[in-house]
């Protein structure tokens, strides 16, 4: 049985040569994406301001009501169709979206390197060199062979960051972020990367996966507080998202690695999700542990803006 951690974790994105978070208060945060600073909306920066200036390219002004809409309001001349920004060997195209999204979400930073630790990590007992047990055994999360499952995909700056392990799956709902994901791999010099790109509804497709039988070594899910499949599929959170772990659970044994899954924009706390897990899980041994991801400012005693909450599974 899977044991569950009750001790809170953090996650915490430091911020890197083309994404720095500058300061945040007052509802709001200024991040710097490249050459171009913005100020977004950010209801968890309850505190003062650190900085006096706050100058900008652009700033998201949120809609009247809590569930979206607003708009960007541009200061200086930003490329509507997008800039380049990377990520360790991954490029993509940074760009102010009508969601208030920048095409990426920084604060996964930590989430894509976690993964890539537990596809790495050896075997109890094991080392990962060449004349390991592991290898010998034919490991293949070692020989880069690990098949991992990205739902929700975005624009697949986490799904060029697995594919150095061996085959993803890619599955959005939005053909436009599939074709901006499919661009990103061009961009990164990745198209040879073993990707399946899929435009379809999260849940519809990994329930075909349980009757196909298939499995993987590790599972990513970053779903939406609400959206809309590709005919039409109603998604919303609480009510879908324990159908679609009970799922996941099923393309996962006891030689995979790994189960993350992050919820935005909820009054929700990541411990509920934790518990959701451990239920889906109940038959697999390994550990279950939840937290908070935040991104640190920049600068000395910079402080932990928080983000989204997390539950994962290891084994």
């Amino acid at each position: 049985m899977a044991e569950l951690d009750l001790q809170p974790k953090l996650m915490v994105g430091e911020g890197w040569a083309d994404f720095a978070l500058l300061d945040s208060g007052h509802g709001r945060k200024l991040e710097q994406y490249g050459p171009h600073r913005f100020v977004r909306p950010e209801p968890q920066a309850m505190w003062t301001p650190r900085l006096a200036d706050w100058r900008a390219d652009a700033e998201f002004v949120p809609g009247s009501d809590e569930d979206g809409g607003g708009r960007w309001m541009f200061d200086a001349s930003v490329p509507r169709d997008g800039w380049e920004l990377g990520w360790n060997d991954v490029r993509f195209t940074a760009s102010c979206t009508p969601f208030r999204h920048l095409g990426f979400f920084p604060d996964m930073a930590p989430v894509w390197d976690w993964m890539g630790e537990q596809l790495l990590r050896p075997r109890e007992g094991g080392d990962l060199g060449p004349d390991s047990a592991a290898y010998a055994d034919g490991d293949p999360r070692l020989r880069g062979d690990a098949s991992t499952l990205n739902l929700f995909g975005y624009t697949g700056v986490g799904t060029l960051a697995l594919s150095q392990h061996g085959p993803v799956t890619h599955v959005d709902a939005s053909k436009k972020s599939v074709a901006q994901a499919r661009a990103n791999a061009q961009l990164s010099g990745m198209t040879e990367r073993p990707v399946r790109w899929i435009v379809d509804d999260a849940a519809k497709f990994t329930a075909r996966e349980v009757r196909r039988g298939k499995r993987y070594d590790g599972i990513i899910l970053d779903p939406p507080k609400f959206g809309r499949g590709p005919d039409g599929e109603v998604w919303r959170l609480e009510e879908s998202l324990p159908g679609l772990v009970a799922d996941c659970a099923q393309l996962l044994d006891a030689d995979s690695r790994f189960l993350f899954l992050t919820v935005y924009a909820v009054r929700m706390s990541s411990l509920a999700i934790a518990g959701l897990l451990a239920e889906a899980l109940k038959d697999m041994g390994g550990t279950i542990e939840h937290g908070d991801l935040a991104i640190r400012e920049q600068g000395e005693g910079g402080r932990l803006l928080p983000t989204a909450i997390f539950a994962r599974w290891k084994n």
